[in-house]
């Protein structure tokens, strides 16, 4: 996303004016969501090539560590639906999230509905919260994610996970679209 005058991303700026202020502290991102990275994706996620995900693991870990070193951060990756998990055969988000060498909890279960890939920016930023917790979260998380597009999804976790006792919610996602 094209900064603004103030270093801030339009993304980020929209957020601020919305209810879902300051639930995100910050997200950091290894890659821009370059041709080849979205075929590189392609193969990785949506052809099952899971494998292909093990390039990532040692700078993903060094982004994660950069950022996100204290031992109170607990890696929370972004789940997918029963369904699209069996239709996918593992969540990529899981992998990353293992990547990072932190404590890893598995606090969020996510109703399925349509892939955010096929969905309109508009309906993106308007979309329903889809998640659910399936345990109490920690006090201080990471979401783990693959791509950071419009920041919906992320959001979404995160105020989910506030009013549900964490104090701290940041991200940390291989791309930014």
């Amino acid at each position: 996303m094209k900064q603004t005058n103030s270093g801030t991303c339009a993304d980020c700026q929209y957020w601020e004016k919305s209810s879902y202020r300051s639930v995100l502290e910050r997200n950091v991102s290894l890659y821009g969501y370059e041709p080849f990275m979205q075929d590189y994706m392609a193969r990785w996620k949506y052809r099952g090539d899971y494998v292909l995900g093990k390039v990532f693991e040692a700078d993903f870990k060094k982004l994660f560590q950069q950022y996100f070193r204290d031992a109170k951060h607990v890696a929370v990756p972004i789940p997918l639906s029963t369904e699209r998990l069996a239709e996918r055969g593992f969540n990529q988000a899981g992998e990353l999230a293992d990547f990072t060498g932190a404590k890893r909890k598995d606090v969020l279960g996510r109703k399925h509905g349509e892939k955010q890939s096929k969905r309109s920016r508009l309906h993106r930023l308007t979309s329903d919260n889809p998640f659910y917790l399936l345990a109490e979260p920690p006090k201080f998380a990471v979401l783990i994610d693959d791509i950071y597009t419009t920041g919906t999804t992320l959001r979404h976790a995160a105020r989910l996970m506030k009013e549900n006792g964490t104090v701290y919610v940041a991200a940390c996602t291989l791309i930014r679209g």
